[in-house]
């Protein structure tokens, strides 16, 4: 039986590793088709935290979270080469007693316990003295998704083509792999809408944080991310929006919360500002298989908050989907015909 040729739309961190894991499964007859439009991935943190709100809110999306948490590893390792994968887990945090009301279910659902200020600055000595209270998530880690992307097209760099894709009926190819983020919308219908992120890249001394911060500060949520080479990505604004502005209001308020939460950092050098769309869909739970009405389509897309988490067990499953032509269990609270009308 003849190896069917496989077309990915989307060259972005979840079509590179579905390309990937194909290779690696022997599929030679490959094309990675390259829009030439950063992704989502380009401006995300690359934080691993499967204990998100809406993991408790949808158990199958729990699952699939914290399975590909732990697939992480060896993916990072696999890739042999340093993609940022770090594993010193991350502190939530609260500044005030309002904060701490509202992070205090979070974390009581997450069954950490809380550590008192001392404990807190004994891990990160750099965090203000304001800081009320919060807690030690060991199990979750971070990866630098542009250093990830680099490695991928680096193992595809004969397979990706430069090329977007108006309509699938002009993609020759046996199976189509539509993993497009927020373009998906427009070749497949379904429903998958931009939410725009903005997010600030600082440059400081190397060491100053030694975990991911996550916090409430009077009120306004924020992260903090790390790199090894002293920057640390400040993050992120979630809005209904599709437009590529980076405002002062949303700048002011990122770097407001990050210098009351560090005060050290008001040394640091700003080196970004950057924009980006996820890719959201009605629940906000990835779009993942066979597309509805059409047996050639293969859907990956609508990750949301969580695509770079969630690309190991993506290209897993995806991969396993094409080459075997079974879908996996995991997949099956993730159909993209959940959504179709009527």
């Amino acid at each position: 039986m003849t190896a069917p040729r496989v077309a990915i739309v989307g060259a972005g961190i979840i079509g590179l590793a579905i390309g990937w894991r194909l290779r690696q499964r022997g599929a030679d007859d490959l094309v990675v088709l390259d829009g030439g439009e950063p992704g989502a991935w380009h401006v995300a943190a690359g934080m691993l935290a499967p204990g998100g709100e809406s993991a408790f809110e949808q158990p199958a999306l729990a699952r699939l979270l914290e399975e590909s948490n732990e697939r992480w590893p060896a993916f990072a390792a696999e890739l042999g080469v340093d993609v940022g994968f770090e594993t010193a887990g991350t502190l939530g945090l609260a500044m005030t007693a309002d904060d701490l009301a509202e992070a205090a279910r979070h974390w009581t659902r997450q069954k950490l316990p809380l550590l008192r200020p001392s404990e807190l600055r004994e891990r990160e000595p750099a965090l203000s003295p304001r800081v009320r209270a919060g807690v030690y998530a060991p199990t979750e880690r971070q990866v630098d998704p542009r250093k990830v992307v680099a490695a991928l097209r680096d193992r595809l760099a004969d397979r990706i083509v430069a090329k977007r894709v108006e309509d699938l009926s002009e993609v020759d190819a046996d199976l189509v792999v539509v993993a497009a983020g927020c373009g998906t919308a427009r070749l497949t219908g379904l429903p998958v809408r931009p939410v725009k992120g903005q997010l600030l890249r600082l440059h400081g001394e190397p060491g100053l944080l030694r975990h991911v911060l996550t916090a409430t500060v009077d009120g306004r949520r924020v992260y903090l991310v790390p790199r090894a080479d002293g920057e640390i990505v400040v993050g992120a604004t979630q809005e209904e929006r599709t437009d590529h502005l980076v405002t002062a209001g949303a700048a002011h308020e990122l770097l407001h919360a990050a210098l009351d939460l560090v005060p050290g950092l008001a040394e640091a050098e700003l080196v970004e500002t950057a924009v980006g769309h996820r890719p959201g869909t009605p629940d906000n739970a990835p779009l993942l298989g066979r597309l509805d009405g059409d047996r050639r389509v293969i859907v990956a897309a609508g990750h949301h908050r969580n695509g770079v988490l969630l690309t190991p067990i993506t290209a897993d499953l995806i991969a396993g989907l094409v080459v075997d032509g079974q879908s996996d269990p995991l997949l099956d609270e993730f159909s993209p015909g959940r959504f179709r009308c009527g």
